[in-house]
């Protein structure tokens, strides 16, 4: 018998889901039992009816648009994949590059048809590149135009790009990580006029799902599996499990808590430490990531104290370095994570296959690293903190806490930096301060005064780190504090607008070791001004030389060259030794997962096939892994 899909109501509760007042409205007449309900983060969607991913308009991205209905090339999954990190997707190989990188080609697989029966070709990518090309404005015009020469289709199954210069990383812009450039129907969009002022409402899908309805207040959005669902690239691997995927607003995290323990919210996509402690101990069908503690799934993403290195103090490596080693790393973890944190000394995210690649391989460098005070010299690297923290955990915690290396490797990550205000104290000197009473005074005599920009309640967790961080600062001698930037941060950090801000300027594929997913942005030629706007992603406006010859360097050498993960390597102990941002931690989400009408999520010990995280676009992998409950 069919149940009532409620998005707002609670079933088996008299408690709101959602709110009190706010919702009484059904989502859709729709049989619980063939639904999978995943929070939608991007909470209530403005433009609810606006499905045009390629223009930006206050739509939603994540209300399983992307997840569902899009389709790209090539997908790199953060963490193991389902038959291994890479896979081709639309094409059905990797791409082909000539020998100086300025050509690619690529090879389409066929059979491949959109939702409304039309099959997909090489004429929909040339459509899309075209557009992009011609039109200022649409999500990934600046990429294209900058990059693109020409494009052409010498048959319906392969496309030839002509770069304006050698890009051996261009491929990127149609890989999806989180997501990446997206094809256009091109019988739709030239049909349709101005491709910034069309809605694409309803969407015409290339995934297995189509979209089934949706709220015009922006509040859910569900998906059906397509009847022919086997005409897509997912077919591959199966077929999906859940006839229906609604992606809804599912409140704050109370309310998420409320609505999973009463069984109508599948996936929380990220909840507080205090909500997911609450729900291990209380809710025997629900789960993170890791089945212990921490619980969390650590993004390929590094939190960080991002330092605004064209301020005339921090320019100044020692200055960066002193302010590193005033961090107590496992404050910081307690005070932000609640000790549910996967640390990191370097800056590449503990994630996916970065242990295996970086921060294993350079630990032994680590440990003989050594910094010269001006009066001394001392090995700051201290590779127990990780245990160390898990040795604060595990009198409250007990067995949730794992013992073996590996495992606390895994979960709570290496060793960091030891604390040493003694060092901090050398540096600062050296470098001209002085501290006068207890405050440290710049060279020209004024107080020295580093103030870390944070998010607030929008972002919690990162808010209490830096609060921490500001706190170990300020009982230095140093002035600090945070400066919350709530709804602005994005726009500050762009700006520049900041001594220090928490946030991150290093994201990775995670599932594969190759570093320019963030790296190839950190090259001198895109740093702007100060006072101008800084393109993505070197927020800390960092320039060096020896970073921009090993940048150019990974721009010489193929995707899957090991030379590739030597010259990282080189990138991560250049960082080390300049320090332009103080790596924290991965960004850790707390998703959670209810196995009541579900089983089949990704986990880190048995099932790492993909990043559980609902508003990736690789979840698409997680529909042919997820079967009904019986």
């Amino acid at each position: 018998m069919k149940r009532i899909l409620m998005s707002l109501l609670l079933a088996a509760s008299a408690l709101p889901m959602f709110g009190t007042a706010q919702a009484q409205e059904l989502i859709s007449n729709v049989p619980r039992k063939e639904t999978l309900i995943v929070e939608n983060p991007e909470g209530t969607i403005k433009n609810a009816g606006w499905f045009n991913i390629w223009a930006i308009n206050a739509g939603g991205q994540s209300t399983g648009l992307h997840q569902l209905a899009m389709d790209a090339f090539w997908y790199i999954d953060p963490e193991r994949g389902i038959d291994g990190v890479w896979d081709n997707s639309l094409a059905s190989d990797k791409p082909i590059y000539n020998k100086d990188f300025t050509e690619m080609t690529v090879k389409l697989r066929k059979g491949i048809f959109w939702s409304d029966g039309v099959e997909f070709t090489a004429a929909d990518v040339v459509y899309t590149v075209q557009t992009h090309l011609d039109t200022k404005g649409l999500r990934w015009s600046a990429p294209i135009q900058v990059n693109v020469a020409s494009i052409s289709a010498p048959d319906p199954y392969t496309v030839v790009f002509k770069l304006k210069k050698p890009n051996s990383r261009f491929h990127a812009l149609f890989t999806v990580r989180w997501n990446a450039m997206w094809m256009m129907p091109k019988h739709v969009f030239e049909k349709a006029g101005d491709p910034l002022k069309f809605a694409f409402n309803p969407p015409v899908s290339l995934g297995a799902y189509t979209l089934n309805s949706f709220d015009p207040n922006g509040k859910w959005f569900i998906w059906q599996k397509r009847e022919d669902w086997k005409r897509t690239t997912l077919a591959r691997f199966g077929e999906p499990g859940p006839k229906y995927v609604a992606y809804v607003d599912a409140g704050p995290p109370d309310k998420r808590v409320i609505a999973q323990m009463n069984h109508q919210l599948d996936i929380i996509h990220d909840t507080s430490p205090e909500g997911m402690f609450t729900m291990a101990k209380q809710a025997k069908f629900s789960h993170g990531w890791f089945s212990g503690f921490p619980y969390a799934h650590p993004d390929p993403t590094l939190a960080a104290v991002i330092f605004n290195t064209q301020n005339e103090y921090l320019k100044n490596r020692d200055v960066r370095w002193a302010l590193a080693l005033l961090v107590d790393i496992k404050a910081v973890s307690m005070a932000s994570y609640r000790g549910a944190a996967t640390i990191s000394a370097i800056g590449v995210p503990p994630t996916g296959t970065h242990p295996e690649y970086y921060h294993g391989p350079i630990e032994p460098w680590l440990k003989t690293f050594e910094i010269d005070t001006g009066k001394r010299k001392i090995k700051p690297y201290d590779p127990s903190i990780g245990k160390q923290v898990t040795d604060m955990l595990r009198p409250t915690l007990g067995d949730q806490i794992p013992t073996k290396p590996e495992e606390v490797a895994k979960a709570f990550g290496m060793g960091w930096w030891k604390p040493d205000p003694q060092a901090a104290t050398e540096l600062l000197e050296r470098a001209g301060f002085k501290k006068v009473g207890a405050q440290w005074m710049t060279p020209d005599g004024k107080p020295f005064s580093v103030k870390i920009t944070v998010e607030g309640e929008s972002r919690p967790v990162m808010t209490r780190a830096g609060s921490m961080v500001a706190q170990q600062w300020r009982q230095f001698g140093i002035d600090s504090g945070t400066v919350v930037a709530q709804g602005t941060l994005a726009d500050r950090r762009a700006a520049g607008d900041f001594d220090a801000i928490i946030s991150w300027s290093v994201e990775t594929w995670g599932g594969h070791p190759d570093l320019s997913y963030f790296l190839d942005s950190w090259h001198s030629q895109f740093v702007a001004p100060p006072g101008q706007p800084q393109p993505p992603r070197n927020w800390q406006r960092w320039t060096n030389p020896e970073l921009d010859k090993i940048i150019e360097q990974v721009r010489g050498v193929g995707f899957d060259d090991p030379k590739g993960v030597e010259l990282g390597r080189d990138y991560v102990k250049l960082a080390v030794r300049e320090m332009p941002s103080i790596p924290l931690m991965s960004y850790n989400v707390f998703t959670v997962m209810d196995d009541t009408y579900w089983t089949g999520y990704p986990n880190a010990a048995t099932a790492p096939y993909t990043d559980p995280v609902p508003n990736w676009a690789n979840t698409k992998y997680m529909m042919v892994k997820l079967k009904p409950k019986q």
